[in-house]
């Protein structure tokens, strides 16, 4: 194999599909931009696993090249110790959220940095959260160089405040799918030692058989009841202590019933009893919790200022810059923050200027110039050249973690009002007078039929059906919604959106593009190909968001661009081939007559030697399908528009909100107390926003949507995730909710005519186990079959639209 290097720059490297601007590597007939992804690509081509690059319009991951001292703040032992899971005095292990993975290559890959250092001792990764747990040995490899190595094969994991400040807290879900194991465990084999009972006559069925199978199956019920249905009577026992009856009420006296009666019988060889139902009752209500509780693992819906914020901050000291955490800032402390970072406390500005972009704090998508003395508030990110700051404020008080510490933050929901419960409660009190108007009824002629139909009564009418009817309509919604990029906190969430009467938007990243823009050139003739490879060579050094914009909406290549230089909130300069540019104000460029331009846009303006050649039109573009949106909403709720961006656009949208509904420059205790106010009036309230600004009242509403172009980034709290590419079906899945709410209110008409034909044979006595073993899974079965075919018919018509 041989291995050449040319200086091609159109050609692509095969692994990261990124240009070759250094040079070619050829090796495996493929090309190469740098010797990292020639060394990714070998790896996974030893090991058959090349399908990574098989997906359309997604190559390989760009290899960093240079980190440079990106992560310095790990080597601080303070830092790394908050960080590390497991530490003693020869190995750490540590656990990584990385966004990136997306196939069974990069799990490989991921699980095979060993052999691409010897200090890694094992790396596992957990596909569906996106998590890679590393072990490594601390004095061959250092936690810095352990992040730099996934970073260098385009890996790099993200590390937030939220990890330093991480308390371990461990799932429930273990001792969850312990009741559900013993539970279908004991369940199995009491059906298996039934079937002697309901298959042979009681002549042919020796005694000695029937009371061992009695005695083996209330032994096999023990765990069930004291074990697996344990939650169910805690549950109980929780609502009578609060003086309100939720659905655990019914089933709990359902399961005692069914329990009592079976033991009575087996103990006193007068029948067979009931434990097949009974155990298969526990067995199916817990399937159903599981199914409804199966979500996103992935997704974190509880998201606060931490999950932005950095780890650690460059901190000036009398012996140089030294990384510090961010949460031992204090008062007076001088800071450096260099391009992108962001600012971790409220600050004063040392430099004589800046340029700040507040997008995901305030909402204001043009970034905000700032000047020498100026206050600088947390959470807005650094744009440009780096700058010096000193802390006004400690991070646990600035104006952003402030509104973490706002009421609606500490609010704590209840499942009181839901539709199961509000059944529950008129089910039970029927239930109890039916069962003893019959007790009553029998009890002068017969005491034993009095018991007998007493417990029948019970046992017929626990409400399984009933209580899967919720469970797997919603868990079957919450998966639907799931196939369109639509991810819901938990269930309750769809009961919440149904009742929805008023939604209020967000605007910039919500109604618009988080990043799409729409550029126009206008001058005295079009650019020529050779000014398009100059602009755009120049554009990519700069870190403003316009000259992102414009280097976006080319394709030309670049070239080297020399001496170039950015002013900040002015424009920038470069030289290519002894050729000078300037792009940027009209003042910047020596335009003394600013051309009159639409509000709603910016203006950079283009020098070429001196001479204006023209201007770029940069518009915010809004997102697909908005009018119609907006329109199908407007038909069935009221709509309110509150956004920190400024007005120049409300003529614009009062094309779908009414003026008294768009309120401009909110801050985001602004918009909490607007929805405070809707909700004040009576009103159901469903917000939907995507930055820091709308956490607040995200968290206020009823029902709060976070819209993400990128699902496993960062998000506010909320009660659900839509990705930004199904934002045309927004208001469908909504609707989507209510037909939800429609299926369960049929389901629950199917499970009372269940009852209905059950109770007339319990009030007479004529319940036996056979029957019992008959009725109840057929009515949770048919129940469960309804719902889903309901709901997956449903969605199909979801689908096409």
């Amino acid at each position: 194999m041989s291995e050449q290097t040319v200086t091609e720059q159109e050609v692509k490297c095969y692994h990261c599909g990124g240009d070759c601007e250094d040079g070619i590597i050829e090796a495996y007939d493929k090309v190469f931009c740098c010797e990292g992804c020639k060394t990714v690509y070998e790896i996974l081509n030893e090991n058959d696993l090349c399908t990574y690059y098989d997906f359309e319009n997604n190559p390989g991951i760009k290899i960093k090249k240079s980190l440079g001292s990106k992560y310095a703040y790990l080597d601080n032992k303070e830092i790394e110790q908050n960080l590390l899971e497991f530490d003693d005095a020869g190995m750490g292990k540590i656990r990584f959220f990385v966004p990136k993975i997306h196939c069974s290559s990069c799990i490989w890959l991921l699980e095979n940095l060993y052999r691409l250092n010897e200090g890694v001792i094992q790396s596992q990764v957990n596909f569906l959260k996106k998590e890679v747990y590393i072990t490594y040995r601390k004095e061959s490899i250092s936690l810095r160089e352990v992040v730099e190595l996934m970073a260098s094969i385009g890996y790099e994991p993200s590390i937030s405040l939220e990890d330093f400040n991480k308390k371990k807290v461990k799932s429930g879900n273990k001792a969850f799918y312990y009741k559900l194991g013993v539970a279908g465990f004991c369940f199995g084999n009491i059906m298996l030692l039934s079937f002697p009972e309901y298959l042979s006559s009681d002549a042919s069925y020796d005694t000695q058989y029937k009371i061992l199978f009695g005695y083996l199956n209330l032994v096999l019920s023990l765990p069930v009841l004291l074990y697996s249905a344990s939650e169910y009577f805690v549950s109980a026992w929780k609502a009578i202590r609060n003086k309100f009856v939720n659905i655990d009420l019914p089933i709990s006296i359902g399961i005692i019933a069914l329990f009592s009666r079976s033991a009575y019988e087996i103990i006193t060889i007068t029948g067979a009893g009931f434990m097949d139902s009974f155990t298969m009752l526990v067995f199916l209500l817990l399937v159903g919790k599981w199914y409804q509780n199966k979500t996103y693992q992935a997704l974190s819906f509880d998201r606060d200022y931490q999950s932005y914020f950095p780890v650690a901050v460059t901190r000036i000291t009398d012996e140089g810059e030294v990384a510090v955490p961010v949460q031992i800032l204090e008062v007076g402390d001088e800071i450096v923050l260099r391009n992108q970072e962001i600012i971790p406390a409220d600050s004063e500005l040392l430099t004589p200027e800046t340029e700040i972009d507040y997008s995901f704090v305030t909402g204001e998508s043009v970034p905000v110039k700032k000047l020498g003395g100026e206050t600088i508030f947390a959470g807005g990110r650094q744009i440009g050249a780096s700058i010096h700051l000193k802390i006004i404020r400690p991070v646990s008080q600035s104006y952003l973690t402030r509104l973490w510490n706002q009421e609606a933050f500490s609010k704590e929901e209840t499942p009181m009002n839901s539709i199961l419960n509000k059944v529950s409660k008129y089910f039970t009190l029927f239930i109890m007078s039916v069962a003893v108007i019959t007790l009553l009824f029998w009890l002068p002629s017969d005491t034993s039929m009095a018991i007998k139909t007493f417990t029948a009564v019970l046992i017929i009418a626990c409400p399984c059906a009933l209580a899967l009817t919720v469970p797997f309509t919603f868990g079957n919604t919450i998966r639907i919604f799931g196939k369109h990029q639509f991810y819901l906190k938990n269930t309750e969430v769809i009961e919440k959106m149904a009742g929805i009467d008023t939604v209020v938007f967000d605007k910039t990243g919500t109604l618009t593009h988080s990043s799409g823009v729409k550029i126009e050139f206008k001058g005295t003739r079009s650019l020529t190909e050779e000014e398009r490879v100059h602009i755009r060579s120049i554009v990519q050094h700069s870190t403003h968001p316009l000259s992102k914009a414009i280097y976006n909406s080319m394709t030309e290549k670049t070239i080297e661009c020399l001496n170039f230089k950015e002013t900040a909130g002015q424009g920038i300069y470069g030289e290519i081939d002894e050729v000078h540019y300037q792009l940027g104000s009209a003042a910047f460029v020596g335009e003394k007559t600013e051309v009159l331009k639409d509000q709603t846009s910016s203006t950079v303006y283009a020098a070429k030697d001196g001479v204006i050649i023209g201007y770029f039109i940069i518009r915010k573009e809004y997102r697909t399908k908005l009018k119609e949106v907006l329109n199908s909403l407007k038909n069935q709720y009221k709509i309110h528009l509150v956004s920190g961006d400024n007005d120049v656009e409300k003529q614009r949208l009062s094309a779908y909100f009414d003026q008294d509904q768009m309120l401009f420059n909110q801050k985001p205790e602004d918009k909490l107390q607007y929805i405070e106010k809707l909700q004040a009036d009576e009103h159901k309230v469903l917000m939907i926003g995507d930055g820091l600004n709308d956490a607040g009242a995200l968290k206020q509403a009823d029902i709060g949507i976070a819209i993400s172009d990128d699902v496993y980034n960062f998000s506010p709290a909320c009660d659900a995730i839509l990705d930004a590419d199904q934002f045309s079906q927004l208001n469908q899945l909504v609707q989507f909710s209510k037909t939800a709410m429609k299926i369960v209110r049929f389901s629950f008409l199917i499970s009372l005519t269940y009852n209905i034909i059950g109770l007339s044979f319990a009030v007479r006595g004529m319940v036996t186990p056979l029957f019992a073993a008959v009725l109840m899974p057929i009515s949770s079965v048919s129940v469960v079959a309804f719902v889903t075919i309901a709901s997956n018919i449903a969605a199909k018509r979801l689908k096409s639209l």
